[in-house]
């Protein structure tokens, strides 16, 4: 895992951007283990990322860059929030939902990811499922969130523009755990950077991944 380093074969921002544009949507389905119904989406092969979408959004707007992510051999694994979201689940219930799912899916450990809201179910994910999470990927930082889990490294993604999850919060992330956590920059993204600025949130996690 490199912040520098470039893979031989990742795409450029501008080539991810051209991969997202070009995607075919794959169908909404969704999961229902006991009453609950959890909206998700999963395409391609190879080593497991989900993304968890931004509370009271649909997962429709992952599509781009999930779609990136696979052209570099990822399986990617987009979840939304339950159908009755403003019932009162909290995030560990929802970290329960995503466990339920990989399970259904067959699913052994992943990145696990989320977008503002759902970074922070992500963080929960890897405190409750240590041992399902490979690492945790935070497009952008809710503030006064639960500690890391030990020893799992960290990605964060942040727009430099991002007034719902200002960039200050991923850098007092870092601050906190340097050893852990890395902080790479969309220069002027706002909070919706992983639909606006597709190419370079996905090259920013596939340098990071590095699975080439």
């Amino acid at each position: 895992m490199a912040d520098s380093h470039t893979p031989e074969a990742a795409q450029t921002p501008e080539k991810a951007q051209d991969a997202g544009a070009a995607q075919t949507t794959e169908a909404v389905q969704t999961f229902e283990p006991e009453g609950r119904a959890i909206p998700f989406a999963e395409e391609g092969a190879g080593p497991a990322v989900v993304l968890i979408a931004e509370r009271g959004e649909s997962i429709g707007y992952l599509g781009a860059l999930a779609h990136s992510l696979t052209q570099e051999d990822f399986r990617v694994v987009r979840i939304g929030g339950r159908a009755d979201e403003d019932s009162a689940s909290s995030p560990a219930e929802r970290a329960e939902d995503v466990v339920d799912l990989l399970d259904q899916l067959g699913v052994g450990d992943a990145w696990i990811g989320g977008h503002g809201h759902g970074g922070t179910i992500a963080r929960h994910v890897a405190l409750e499922h240590h041992d399902r999470v490979d690492g945790v990927l935070l497009l952008g930082v809710e503030p006064l969130q639960p500690p890391l889990a030990a020893g799992l490294p960290v990605l964060v993604i942040q727009g430099t523009a991002d007034d719902v999850t200002p960039a200050q919060n991923g850098q007092t992330l870092q601050e906190s755990a340097p050893e852990l956590v890395s902080v790479v920059a969309v220069e002027g993204a706002g909070h919706d950077f992983p639909a606006t600025h597709v190419g370079e949130t996905s090259w920013a996690i596939e340098d990071y991944l590095d699975w080439d």
